[in-house]
C-alpha cells in the first residue's frame, strides 16, 4: 500500500489538516475538537503574528490518498533568540496507530530541521509554548479542559520510537471545590489588609477597558514568566492576538489583577471550561447556532481552568498568590463549580507545585515535552 508525505499550502488543504483529528477521534468520547475558525486563523500567516518571526511547514501522511497522519515543522526565531540556542519544534502531531506512518512523519520533520541546520527538535508545541503544548502521557480517562491537548496512549510509543526523550513534564492539578483547603479563605481577609498597608490591591479584570488591561497583562506576563523553562516572550502583536481570542470566554469573576499604585504586580486568570460545550460539537464548527451555545453556555460550566498565575519577583511571597486563589475559590463555590484545573505547571516549578498541593490539589494529568538531538 502506497504511503506518501505531502506538504500542504492552500486553504483547502489546511482544512483537511485541521479536520483530520475529528475523523481520527470520531468514536472517542473524551475527544474535544478545537474551534475550526480558531485553528484556521492560527495557521494563517496573514492573521497570526507568530509567523512574523517564524517559519512553519505543514505535512499530511497519505496511504492510497487517504489521510492517516499529520505533523508540522516549526522554526521559532524568537525562542532561539531569547534562549540563545538553535532548536526547532514539531507540533500538530496526530496519527493512526501505525508505526510506519509515525516513523515517516517524524523522518520528514527531522529532515526539515536538518536542512534548517538546527541542533535539536523539541515538541509537541502548537506552535509554541504560548499556544497548546505537550503530549498527554498520564490521565487519559477524562476529556481535556479548555486549551489543553489530548491524545491516545499509543502516541507515546510513536514519539519515543522516533528517538525522542523526555525534556520536561507539565502537570495538571485537580482542585475540587468540596475538598479544597479552606486555609486560603480563612486568612484572605488578613492577607488583603496586609497587602493594602503595602499599597497593593486586587481587583477584577475590567472587560469594558479591555485594551488597556491587555497592555498591562502583557507587560507583567513577560516579566513574571521570564525565568520559566521554555518561556518565550510574547510580541505585542502576538499577545493582542491571544487576548482577542480569549475575550469571548473570559469571566471577570475568575480574573484578577494585583496593583501597587499604578504598577501591576501580578495577575491570575481562570477560564470557564468551554470544552464542556465543544465536546458536543465533534467537528469544531460554531455556525449557525454553536456561537450562541458557546456564549450562553459558558456561565453553566462546572469546571474552571487556572490558565495563568504570575507575580513579579519583587512582589512574591507577600501573599498575593494566596489571595488570588482565595478569590477564585470563593467565586467557584458561589457559582457551583465542581473543580478547577491548575495547568500547566512545570515539574520544576516548586512554588506552584506546592501551592497546588496546599489547596489539596491532586495531580491527575501529566503532559510531556520531548527533545531529539540532531548532533
Amino acid at each position: 500500500m502506497s504511503l506518501t508525505i505531502k506538504e500542504i499550502f492552500t486553504d483547502k488543504e489546511k482544512k483537511k489538516f485541521i479536520d483530520f483529528p475529528h475523523d481520527l477521534y470520531a468514536s472517542d468520547p473524551n475527544y474535544v475538537p478545537e474551534l475550526h475558525i480558531g485553528q484556521a486563523e492560527l495557521m494563517s500567516p496573514k492573521k497570526n503574528p507568530f509567523f512574523e518571526n517564524a517559519k512553519v511547514s505543514l505535512f499530511l501522511a497519505l496511504r492510497n490518498e487517504k489521510i492517516v497522519g499529520r505533523i508540522s515543522a516549526i522554526k521559532n526565531n524568537n525562542y532561539n533568540d531569547y534562549h540563545n540556542c538553535n532548536v526547532g519544534f514539531f507540533g500538530f502531531f496526530d496519527c493512526i496507530d501505525d508505526d510506519e506512518v509515525g516513523a515517516l512523519l517524524f523522518k520528514t520533520v527531522k529532515e526539515w530541521h536538518i536542512a534548517e541546520e538546527h541542533d535539536a527538535i523539541l515538541g509537541p508545541t502548537n506552535f509554541s509554548t504560548n499556544d497548546t503544548a505537550g503530549l498527554l502521557i498520564e490521565g487519559f480517562d477524562l476529556p481535556p479542559v479548555v486549551m489543553m491537548t489530548y491524545n491516545q496512549p499509543y502516541y507515546i510509543r510513536l514519539v519515543e520510537n522516533a528517538g525522542y526523550k523526555k525534556e520536561m513534564d507539565l502537570f495538571a492539578y485537580r482542585i475540587n471545590t468540596n475538598s479544597v483547603s479552606e486555609k486560603s479563605l480563612r486568612i484572605s481577609g488578613m492577607l488583603e489588609e496586609r497587602l493594602k498597608k503595602k499599597n497593593i490591591t486586587l481587583r477584577s479584570l475590567n472587560l469594558k477597558n479591555f485594551d488597556s488591561e491587555v497592555e498591562k497583562l502583557r507587560e507583567i506576563y513577560n516579566k513574571a514568566w521570564a525565568k520559566n523553562w521554555g518561556f518565550v516572550p510574547f510580541t505585542p502583536a502576538e499577545f493582542d492576538h491571544l487576548a482577542d481570542g480569549l475575550k469571548m470566554i473570559v469571566d471577570p469573576k475568575y480574573a484578577y489583577i494585583a496593583e501597587d499604585g499604578d504598577k501591576v504586580a501580578g495577575f491570575m486568570i481562570a477560564l470557564p471550561n468551554i470544552n464542556e460545550i465543544m465536546i458536543k460539537n465533534k467537528r469544531g464548527r460554531l455556525f449557525p447556532f454553536g456561537i450562541f451555545r458557546l456564549l450562553f453556555g459558558k456561565s453553566k460550566t462546572k469546571i474552571l481552568r487556572i490558565i495563568t498565575l504570575g507575580v513579579v519577583d519583587e512582589y512574591r511571597k507577600l501573599g498575593i498568590e494566596g489571595l488570588f486563589y482565595a478569590k477564585v475559590i470563593r467565586a467557584a463555590k458561589e457559582n457551583n463549580i465542581e473543580y478547577g484545573e491548575a495547568s500547566w505547571i512545570l515539574e520544576n516549578n516548586e512554588m506552584m507545585v506546592q501551592g497546588a498541593k496546599n489547596l489539596n490539589g491532586e495531580k491527575y494529568k501529566t503532559y510531556r515535552i520531548y527533545s531529539h538531538s540532531l548532533k
